[in-house]
């Protein structure tokens, strides 16, 4: 298997970190701690972070402030969302789910959703992708 790391950026010029190997470990509170730390969160409503991403899932780490939206949108995979801290409304056009600490939630792919932080949050977005081929 070939190792896959992250490219640098204005944002994050620390590069070579790894997004994809046989083996990676993840460190949330390390991770939270760097998106928090970052400009972006100071100066907008979100911030969040790639932590792993692989022929067929992608994990991302998302930061709210209190009041950000993730406005209606659509998802071609399946979803999970994990709430490591704060409070989230997730609303599908069925009904809407109200998330605290600790809970996750599935989604099937391709169903319009939104979230909204009723508190700042934290939460790990898990989704299916597209095989590469």
């Amino acid at each position: 298997m070939k190792e896959k790391y992250n490219i640098s950026t204005n944002q994050r010029p620390d590069g070579d970190r790894p997004l994809d190997a046989t083996l990676v470990q993840i460190d949330l509170p390390q991770f939270i701690h760097q998106i928090k730390d970052e400009v972006a969160w100071k100066e907008s409503d979100r911030n969040a972070i790639t932590v792993y991403k692989t022929n067929g899932l992608r994990m991302v780490l998302v930061a709210l402030h209190q009041d950000a939206e993730l406005t209606r949108h659509i998802a071609k995979g399946i979803i999970s969302i994990q709430l490591i801290s704060g409070c989230i409304l997730f609303t599908t056009d069925q009904q809407s789910v109200e998330l605290k600490d600790g809970q996750i939630l599935a989604l099937h792919e391709r169903i319009p959703h939104s979230v909204r932080a009723v508190k700042e949050s934290v939460f790990l977005l898990t989704l299916t992708t597209s095989l590469e081929v």
